[in-house]
């Protein structure tokens, strides 16, 4: 029997702030950073499984001690039963009643399990030496059902509905695999897009994004209306009017105000608006959706957890779903949203802006690609160039798509070298 020995957490983080890397009109000044989990067993392979949170500096200490606090549920246990039951693991880390009073299910606690959830499906992609993609896309559609909680759901999606979506999607299972594996996943990226950056590395990087072949961009507003035109058109005038460009808000409009910073930059013909108001607001994000028809809305990388999505499919309030790898509660949440997704036909193109997230986000959208939704029409992941020589897989984007990884695990592994070079304190 091999047994969890240990849950080793590190607080490591990277000092963007310096170049601004990451800056946009919520977040001037983000540090990216990792809460780290490590999960080691006494087995002699020395097979580990990591996972971390996504934050943005000060906090991640307090990231670190949430994850620590999970250590009880898993340490001296069998790996074996936890991995074989990662649907009974979710229930029995989410629903801890006194660690879920934090939230509940949502916020720190939250993300804890998730970071903890996703070690364990790293763990097991090594132990069947397949990336995570490749393990979640050839389980049966009743094991993938297993993992989901249903529960705060089925008014919108119920188990049986979530069968028929998979099964439909199971005879195409191996062409489009073979398809991923030959042509890639779509991409786009932010790299040009941070507010910080000064005109001149504005258009570099858009020229070099096209040359690099993304069909999309993406650019940070919302804090000076004039500013943000002025770079719009920067933007659009390099870029020429075959590229999508999208621009994300960060959470920082009101309502109206919303509506009309989108009604000026409509002109330069926006492929999307994302994150306009408060992530929490449901019926804004509804009303301003009405409001700037036919610019899409995108949101989801701050939605707490499953049940906002529900809400926010429910009330037509996003035309492009965001989740992401660290902010819910891991695999099992997102296949949940995944669902949920296709349940609603709403298209899926993840976050991945932020130190990691990229490397972790890409197997999701595959499996999705695969095995559930079936299509990549009008679904891209994001991709920001930063910090991927920190991991011992990196992330590979070429031609404009993310090419599928074959190493073993779920992509979050950190080298120790950068560990020990970035741990806080």
């Amino acid at each position: 029997m091999t047994r969890i020995v240990a849950l080793d957490t590190s607080d490591v983080r990277f000092p963007t702030s310096l170049t601004l890397d990451g800056s946009d009109a919520m977040n001037p000044d983000p540090d990216y950073s990792a809460a780290y989990v490590r999960l080691r067993t006494d087995a002699p392979d020395g097979l580990e499984g990591h996972g971390f949170v996504f934050t943005i500096g000060r906090g991640n200490d307090v990231q670190v001690a949430a994850i620590r606090a999970l250590a009880p549920h898993l340490v001296g246990r069998d790996a074996e039963e936890l991995l074989a039951d990662l649907g009974g693991v979710w229930r029995e880390l989410v629903h801890d009643s006194q660690l879920r009073w934090l939230g509940p299910e949502k916020g720190v606690m939250h993300m804890a399990v998730g970071a903890v959830v996703n070690a364990l499906w790293d763990l097991k992609a090594k132990r069947a030496e397949r990336p995570l993609w490749k393990l979640l896309a050839a389980m049966s559609p009743e094991e993938l059902v297993d993992l989901v909680d249903f529960r705060y759901l089925t008014d919108a999606l119920t188990r049986e509905e979530a069968l028929e979506i998979l099964r439909a999607a199971e005879p195409g299972r191996a062409e489009r695999e073979a398809a991923l594996l030959a042509r890639g996943y779509p991409a786009y990226t932010t790299t040009p897009g941070w507010l910080g950056y000064d005109d001149a590395k504005l258009a570099r990087l858009c020229r070099e994004a096209v040359a690099d072949g993304f069909g999309q961009i993406k650019l940070k507003v919302g804090a000076d209306l004039g500013e943000d035109i002025r770079r719009m058109a920067i933007a659009r005038e390099v870029c020429g009017p075959d590229i999508r460009i999208a621009v994300d808000a960060n959470q920082r409009w009101e309502v109206d105000e919303a509506i009309g910073w989108v009604k000026e930059l409509e002109r330069f013909d926006l492929a999307w608006i994302e994150e306009p108001t408060s992530p929490d607001d449901v019926l804004g994000h509804a009303a301003i959706a009405r409001g700037v028809a036919p610019v899409p809305v995108a949101t989801g990388e701050h939605a707490a957890n499953r049940i906002m999505f529900k809400q926010f499919l429910q009330a037509g309030a996003l035309q492009v779903l965001q989740l992401d790898a660290t902010r819910v509660a891991g695999v099992n949440e997102n296949l949940a949203i995944l669902l949920l997704a296709a349940k609603f036909g709403v298209p899926v193109c993840p976050h991945a802006g932020g130190v990691g997230l990229c490397e972790v986000v890409q197997h999701l959208a595959m499996f999705d690609f695969v095995a559930v939704s079936g299509t990549t029409e009008n679904r891209m992941i994001e991709f920001v160039d930063h910090l991927h020589e920190h991991f011992v897989t990196p992330v590979e984007v070429t031609g404009g798509r993310y090419r599928a990884p074959k190493a073993p695990g779920a992509g979050a592994q950190l080298l120790e070298e950068s560990i020990v070079e970035y741990t806080h304190g």
